[in-house]
């Protein structure tokens, strides 16, 4: 009796030591996938370590980028406010001699005037004049003078007032902006920069004068950065000539004539009255659908290195809608020119 027990405990732990084999098979097999699993998951995070380290170096780079992109565009702003009133102050100081020369024209016209009206009297008392008189009269050709001289005059005069146009237009261009916005005329802002830009709207041997045509409306003074705004201005309207002069390519003179360029700005109040809209709108090649979705993209241009001026159109955009919390916007179907619509709030 008790060998069979012997022998039924001996089954019962061989079937025991079995299962045990079994458990430890099983434990070994899930020990194995387990390192396998945690290998795959070392893997994973080192490469996710990896590519968060190669990220952190691309951020601390391109903020680098940025921190330089900053200190340049600082360094140009100062620049450009240094160029600014130095700007002003040379445009002061031509108004000085100017002015003097202009007021002295009124005298001497009349000076002129006077003389030639003694003249004319001594003619008319001595109707024979000497020998040496009607030498005299020939050799200084006295009728010609007579007629060129009031002419003269005023062309100085002319080339004197067109100076001190200039000058007004310097000084009013180049205002130099305060940490408040101040009131503007929007007006004196976009005939300053038209006066900049006026040897470039003129007739030359390629083509005729652009023609301009200035539709202002009844505005109020603008509380602006009104040195921003005149950049802006530049920008868009210098623009609107060299698109103009694009679509030129391989016209004559007299085709551009049947054509002529064209500029049309519009100024007018919204419909609420509380901001100011400005149409800068030109007869162009146009811009295609693609370039107007990246044309406010930040460094974007469609031009060659080394030509355009001015500021850009992502920094236009920037003073527009950042720094005077309005809206800059494009119309312009491909062959049929371009409008830019500026909204500024009034304050």
């Amino acid at each position: 009796m008790e060998i069979l027990d012997y022998q039924q405990e001996i089954r019962e732990l061989k079937k025991a030591n079995r299962i045990i084999q079994k458990k430890l098979e099983r434990s070994e097999s899930d020990r194995i996938k387990l390192e396998d699993t945690n290998k795959k998951k070392e893997f994973l995070l080192k490469k996710v370590i990896d590519e968060l380290n190669e990220y952190q170096y691309k951020l601390e780079e391109r903020g680098h980028e940025l921190e330089t992109m900053l200190l340049n565009l600082q360094i140009m702003q100062n620049k450009m406010s240094t160029l600014g009133s130095l700007v002003a102050d040379v445009a002061h100081e031509i108004n000085n001699p100017v002015g003097f020369i202009a007021g002295n024209l009124t005298p001497a016209k009349e000076y002129i005037q006077n003389l030639l009206h003694l003249i004319n009297l001594y003619q008319q008392t001595y109707p024979k004049p000497s020998q040496e008189i009607e030498e005299t009269i020939q050799l200084i050709d006295l009728e010609y003078m007579r007629d060129d001289l009031p002419k003269l005059i005023s062309s100085m005069k002319e080339g004197t007032d067109r100076i001190s146009n200039i000058s007004n237009s310097l000084r009013t261009f180049s205002r130099a902006d305060t940490e408040q916005k101040v009131l503007f005329n929007i007006h004196e802002g976009i005939n300053s920069t038209l006066m900049i830009l006026k040897h470039r709207l003129k007739a030359n041997k390629i083509r005729p004068a652009i023609e301009l045509v200035q539709d202002y409306g009844e505005l109020p003074l603008v509380e602006c950065f009104p040195g921003q705004l005149n950049q802006v201005f530049m920008n868009l309207l210098a623009n609107a000539i060299d698109t103009l002069e694009e679509s030129n390519y391989g016209l004559s003179f007299d085709e551009i004539k049947l054509n002529p360029n064209q500029i049309t700005i519009h100024t007018a109040l919204t419909k609420d009255n509380n901001d100011v809209s400005i149409r800068i709108q030109d007869s162009g090649v146009g811009i295609s659908a693609d370039v107007q979705q990246k044309m406010f993209d930040h460094l974007f241009t469609t031009k060659p290195v080394g030509k355009g001026t001015g500021l850009g159109l992502s920094i236009a955009y920037q003073i527009i809608v950042q720094k005077h919390k309005g809206t800059l916007e494009v119309n312009s179907v491909l062959g049929a020119g371009s409008e830019f619509i500026i909204t500024i709030p009034i304050f």
